[in-house]
């Protein structure tokens, strides 16, 4: 499988304040996402996660190292426009990324900035709409709905930009429970039927565990990297860096120091009860 993203010695650092060093938020960074792939990048904040998913589409450029957007280089201006049609970015306020006052207009805005023709941007509305569950609320103003069905909109007009790979940098963080759920079913749902690669940045070690893949970040610098039944249960680890295990990780380590004979593994709720009745069984 090709890919999509991949950074090669990536640094980056931020201007300093006044009177103080430049802060370095990236420190070599190496990673490669492969194309259809559902990446979760984890990290406690200031260890560069948001740095780096600002790079995954020209937002931010490289200091040193280089950037690769299916083998474009995005140091490269000639080639920002056809990077920007391959990857889209939905952030973590939908209110700064809605720019219309009707939500079939504002799913509108992306594909008429690009020249796609009117018929054609009808069908991509439509389709974008359909694809996160909001086609009933085409000719809603958006500030009247709620915070998941705002950052559904938000991701709807970024499907009708027709991208390879949609980055979420921390798009679940100001939403509550419901509206989480909503974000999170939607991406997986593009993910698995349509085939978009997706890259979630975000702090909620929950939404880790329905990934394909799972990175954390540290100090500007990628810690760990795999499935995420490898990398979640590596309890200890975790908590050196400030993130917590998920609660079904927790339970079961809890449950294992007490001698009851359960796998750390299990991170899904319904997983995690059947594998404690198991363990009581047995």
């Amino acid at each position: 499988m090709s890919d999509i993203i991949k950074t090669e010695h990536l640094t980056f650092s931020y201007p300093p304040d006044e009177g103080k060093e430049p802060v370095q938020a990236l420190k070599g960074v190496d990673l490669t996402i492969e194309k259809g792939c559902f990446t979760v990048i984890l990290g406690h904040n200031g260890s560069g996660k948001s740095t780096l998913a600002k790079h995954m589409n020209a937002v931010l450029l490289p200091e040193g190292g280089t950037v690769w957007v299916d083998g474009m280089d995005t140091r490269d201006e000639s080639l920002l426009l056809e990077i920007r049609r391959r990857v889209g970015m939905v952030f973590q306020n939908p209110d700064n990324q809605i720019v219309a006052n009707v939500v079939e207009e504002d799913v509108a805005f992306g594909p008429e900035n690009l020249g796609v023709p009117t018929e054609e941007i009808r069908r991509r509305v439509d389709a974008a709409l359909r694809a996160v569950g909001m086609e009933e609320f085409c000719l809603h103003a958006p500030h009247h709905l709620s915070g998941g069905q705002k950052q559904r909109i938000a991701i709807a007009g970024v499907i009708a930009m027709e991208p390879a790979c949609i980055v979420l940098d921390e798009s679940t963080a100001m939403l509550d429970p419901m509206g989480r759920r909503e974000v999170l079913d939607t991406v997986r749902r593009l993910n698995r039927e349509k085939g978009i690669t997706i890259a979630l940045i975000t702090h909620h070690m929950d939404e880790a565990a329905m990934a394909d893949r799972v990175v954390v970040m540290d100090s500007g610098r990628v810690v760990m990297d795999g499935p995420p039944r490898k990398i979640l249960v590596r309890l200890e680890e975790l908590r050196a860096i400030g993130l917590d295990a998920p609660h079904t990780v927790e339970l079961l380590h809890g449950l294992r120091e007490d001698g009851l004979d359960v796998p750390l593994d299990a991170l899904s709720v319904t997983e995690c009860a059947g594998a404690i009745a198991q363990a009581l069984q047995s």
